[in-house]
């Protein structure tokens, strides 16, 4: 069994077909109380994951947001938005089959991100990416990475997979940054940086 944490620094993914990403996340009230607060938690808030693939240092495909399908062949899927992270399980989960995967594709990066105006990590509790080998069609859970309560930053870079010949290396990054809401340039350029 594959166990990933940041401190271990990139893990082979020898014999992981495909990988999954998922976050969850429960909807708050922040600091307001009364219906004020129970209307914020019936609204909930969005976040969303999204992988770049990125060719070298250039981010050329972006599963999420309004993208599910970026490289057209399922090798690169994203489950679909969701809007208030209520429900059980990952709200938002981004898979890859490696094998699919262009070869001019040298990495992608994950990122999870309040990218709509209005959204921020502050209006989200117990926020926790997830990390799969979903190999022969199961998924075996081999990290769960938490960000910090304490970040003002309303972006997170997850981790990063990367390919090292014919094979890849999963990198756990989780740091975070501020990225402009709902600008796509932005989310990118974080990406790229990291």
């Amino acid at each position: 069994m594959l166990t990933l944490t940041k401190e271990d620094g990139p893990a082979d993914l020898d014999g992981v077909t495909h990988l999954s990403i998922g976050v969850s996340w429960d909807p708050t009230a922040g600091t307001s109380g009364g219906v004020l607060g129970v209307l914020r938690r019936k609204a909930g808030t969005d976040l969303d994951l999204i992988a770049i693939a990125m060719q070298g240092a250039e981010p050329v495909r972006l599963a999420g947001l309004d993208s599910l399908d970026p490289l057209g062949n399922r090798a690169l899927v994203h489950s679909g938005d969701n809007q208030t992270g209520r429900g059980e399980g990952d709200d938002e989960t981004v898979t890859v089959e490696f094998a699919g995967v262009p070869r001019n594709v040298t990495s992608i990066v994950f990122v999870a991100a309040a990218f709509k105006k209005g959204s921020s990590f502050q209006k989200a509790r117990n926020i926790s990416f997830k990390v799969y080998d979903a190999s022969g069609g199961s998924a075996q859970q081999v990290a769960d990475i938490w960000p910090s309560l304490l970040t003002q930053d309303n972006g997170c870079a997850v981790a990063k997979a990367v390919r090292v010949g014919d094979s890849w290396k999963l990198e756990v990054i989780n740091v975070t940054g501020k990225i402009k809401q709902g600008d796509e340039h932005a989310l990118m350029r974080f990406a790229v940086s990291k």
